[in-house]
């Protein structure tokens, strides 16, 4: 076989690189075929009126969602004092709500083994409930690992790789939060390098618009991430004049009503998801239904 390239070859392939370089993300071959993300509830935003498990999905469904995320802690509560996963399933499914994601807390990715192996074993109990729930996702932020700079990337990403497994093992797919007031995977570059260096097919990202501004990630550089790359996006929005190094969880507002480049986010990403996850001191203090109300129809405003 010759294995000289001709410079006519070399001419032709760089005529095929130039054409995909022309290529946008608003182009039919790079976008989703009409994209119509699922609209999606944090029990986050209705977290500090105290309802309970049960009830946190009684008040979606009746708002309108058809989509939740939960929170572990909430579910342990719920199964503590007498709830079962078999009767929390069956009144989702007769509300027609489908749990899309849980929100846990488990140390996988910490440096201390003696803890991180509890992390696992937290991983791997909470899998277990959220796959007799039905639930696909959880959310595994870089949890123990945000006070202190100085965490191996290398090593975060064979760590991802581990909870990777163990979630196809579970049926639970481990999707990789990034947190912008963390000291490590605070910023977009840095969990898409551990996603990627993980080098397992079921790895995503779970990004936020609040972690976004918080972390200072530029939003011209999303479209590094890649389509199909975030199964579940955070929604929210925020003012500029609070800085990213002052701005708390608290002062997340309803999305649309800051100055959050929300539409070009979705835009770039396309997420499957779109979660509204609020933890506004103001809104803790209204009624939940109205609260819920009014996010779902603020979401719809963005993306509908």
């Amino acid at each position: 076989m010759n294995n000289t390239i001709s410079r006519r070859s070399l001419l032709k392939a760089s005529g095929i690189a130039a054409g995909m370089s022309t290529l946008s993300l608003d182009s039919p071959v790079m976008a989703k075929k009409s994209y119509k993300p699922e609209l999606c509830l944090n029990m986050s935003t209705i977290m500090g009126q105290k309802l309970g498990y049960i009830r946190e999905i009684e008040i979606a469904a009746a708002a309108g969602f058809r989509s939740c995320e939960i929170w572990m802690p909430t579910l342990e509560a719920y199964l503590k004092s007498g709830g079962t996963l078999k009767e929390a399933r069956k009144r989702a499914d007769d509300l027609g709500m489908k749990i899309q994601n849980a929100i846990g807390f488990a140390q996988w990715i910490v440096d201390d083994e003696k803890v991180r192996a509890q992390g696992l074993e937290q991983m791997k109990r909470e899998m277990d409930m959220l796959a007799q729930l039905g639930c696909p996702r959880t959310a595994a932020p870089p949890m123990g690992a945000t006070k202190e700079a100085g965490l191996d990337l290398h090593r975060a990403a064979e760590r991802y790789r581990v909870i990777l497994e163990l979630g196809a093992q579970m049926g639970v797919k481990p999707i990789l939060e990034m947190w912008g007031h963390s000291k490590n995977l605070s910023k977009v570059s840095e969990v898409l390098f551990v996603a990627a260096e993980a080098g397992h097919p079921d790895a995503r990202l779970l990004l936020d618009v609040f972690h976004i501004y918080k972390g200072e990630s530029s939003v011209d550089a999303l479209h590094l991430v890649g389509l199909d790359a975030v199964d579940v996006f955070h929604v929210n929005d925020y003012v500029k004049s609070i800085a990213p190094g002052q701005i708390t969880d608290a002062d997340r507002i309803y999305a649309g009503d800051g100055e959050a480049p929300i539409s070009k986010i979705l835009q770039i990403l396309q997420p499957e998801v779109i979660s509204l996850e609020l933890f506004n001191k103001t809104l803790y203090t209204q009624d939940p239904l109205t609260v819920a109300k009014n996010g779902l129809a603020k979401m719809q405003r963005i993306v509908l």
